[in-house]
């Protein structure tokens, strides 16, 4: 249905069961567990799906390595079953990746490897290879371009990594194949409790961010999955008698992310610092043909759309990369630099040290106004907190209680029904992430004409016609992860991107725009102090 079609549509329908307020992962997987339920959905998402810090993560699924540490055991038991459900139904966005830990002195072999034999042990059969102690050459034949120097050994261990924006908008698709109506660029600027009548009703003002106009819907449950952006949204809902606002919900951190050239370490393996000078973790994963770097948790007051990185975090990364690699990392090096937003879930001891002392576990409120918010967790999770999420509703009789759990078993769209994928995800961008629409990808217009970085005119237009893509950005930077791979060459690819939109769209597809964004993925002459 094209987006015209579909804002027309909208209000007519009547009343919805469930009303979902964002468009990352948690509100896209409440969304298809609902629909796959029977339940009537409508998701609405105020920029695009996944704009926010559910295409900005450290593109791993896992089960919470670190997390061992702190003997939560049953968060990452539950992780480890969620990746292995997520690894099932997106085998063409998410894949096994085997990761190393490097030892420099003679304990860290046994004190991680024991570790990481626990981590085996409690995913079981959803396991994805056992963990096995490297010596000093087969540590450096599975990471060539590690610092050799005073290298003794390593750990190997086997978790799990995706392409977060492409399986965000495999939800978003996958839940409008199962019944429910997904819009993009919908801002919800209000929500009323209608008063009257048996059950409670609640009322949304919509904005429509791309046309301009504005229409009214009805539910009768409404979940609020807005990120980092949870508490603005309740503060929106709050009766006018309501004295003072609701409770915090979030306490944000950031997380830096830098990429580089696969030659800085071109092996199929990722490399794991569990503990940097600071007491930080370092990731160096290979993604898309491209070397991810990461990442920072560092406390952030304000919630921008675009944060920028602190100048402390793009130090911390480059060094620490400069030490654990056998070349340093310079910013000249840096091909893009990316900053997400996390929505830790607030709790008292947030005043003392820092983020890291914050749970990445979700939690659910349901205010006095029947509004039903969700924060927290991670994307590994998110079936999982779907499914809560849904529990709650119940409980709260807001709505009346189905059976779930068809969402572990329902593959997303382009998961081939056949055969596992042949090309890993660590390989350079192609038409193997579309997975089983591969061909009508290729069916149409401009499949012989490459535009750049693996980028054809056919998957531009593909985007626009099935994948809701409105602006050059939603094309360079969630459709195909250009900018997140190089934020120059998307730039360069951006005026032919803009083109096609604009024939395909006949709307603005926010050239200039995107051009001045692709200057905040670049290293910045003088960053944030």
């Amino acid at each position: 249905m094209k987006r015209a079609e579909l804002l027309e549509s909208l209000p007519r329908h009547g009343v919805y069961d469930l009303a979902v307020v964002g468009g990352g992962a948690t509100g896209l997987g409440v969304a298809l567990d609902a629909a796959l339920r029977g339940f009537s959905v409508v998701l609405l998402e105020s920029h695009d799906f996944a704009g926010g810090t559910s295409s900005r993560s450290t593109k791993l699924l896992h089960g919470g390595v670190r997390y061992l540490a702190q003997g939560n055991l049953a968060l990452v038991r539950e992780a480890l079953a969620e990746r292995a459900t997520v690894l099932r139904i997106a085998p063409h966005l998410a894949q096994p990746l085997p990761f190393v830990m490097p030892s420099y002195r003679w304990w860290q072999t046994p004190f991680y490897g024991l570790g990481l034999k626990l981590y085996d042990l409690l995913a079981g059969g959803a396991g994805l290879g056992r963990t096995e102690f490297l010596n000093r050459e087969q540590a450096l034949q599975a990471l060539p371009g590690v610092n050799p120097k005073g290298l003794r050994g390593g750990v190997k261990y086997w978790d799990g990594q995706f392409d977060d924006a492409r399986l965000a908008l495999a939800l978003a698709r996958s839940a409008e194949a199962a019944g429910a109506r997904v819009l993009n660029y919908a801002e919800v600027t209000a929500v009323r409790q209608l008063a009257g009548g048996a059950s409670p009703l609640s009322s949304l003002d919509v904005s429509d961010r791309r046309g301009g106009g504005s229409f009214q819907l009805q539910a009768r449950c409404v979940v609020n999955a807005t990120g980092v952006w949870v508490d603005a949204l309740r503060d929106h809902t709050q009766p006018a008698a309501t004295q003072g606002a609701p409770s915090r919900m979030v306490s944000p951190s950031q997380g830096v992310h830098v990429v580089v050239d696969r030659d800085f370490m071109p092996g199929g393996h990722a490399l794991l610092v569990p503990r940097t000078r600071d007491g930080r973790v370092l990731f160096a994963v290979p993604w898309l043909g491209k070397l991810v770097l990461g990442t920072t948790d560092t406390p952030r007051r304000d919630l921008p759309r675009e944060p920028d990185a602190f100048a402390e975090e793009l130090e911390f990364i480059l060094s620490e990369a400069s030490q654990a690699l056998s070349r340093p990392v310079r910013r000249e090096d840096i091909r893009s630099l990316w900053v997400g937003l996390r929505p830790l879930v607030a709790a008292p001891a947030a005043a003392e040290g820092g983020t890291k002392v914050l749970s990445r576990e979700h939690t659910i409120v349901v205010d006095g106004n029947g509004l039903v918010t969700v924060t927290g967790g991670k994307w590994t999770t998110y079936r999982a907190m779907a499914e809560d999420v849904l529990e709650r509703c119940f409980a709260s009789q807001l709505l009346p209680r189905r059976p779930g759990g068809q969402s572990a078993s329902h593959v997303l769209l382009g998961a081939a029904a056949t055969a596992s994928p042949t090309t890993p995800l660590h390989a350079a961008p192609g038409l193997h992430l579309y997975g089983s629409e591969g061909p009508q990808v290729a069916g149409c217009p401009g499949q012989a004409t490459v535009l750049g970085a693996g980028l054809t005119e056919a998957m531009v237009r593909y985007a626009a016609r099935f994948e809701h893509a409105q602006t050059v950005e939603d094309v360079l930077a969630r459709r195909w992860r250009v900018l997140f791979l190089d934020a120059a060459e998307a730039a360069r690819l951006a005026p032919a991107v803009a083109a096609i939109l604009a024939e395909e769209l006949g709307a603005d597809p926010e050239l200039a725009s995107f051009q001045a964004l692709c200057t905040r993925y670049l290293p910045p002459s003088a960053l944030v102090g």
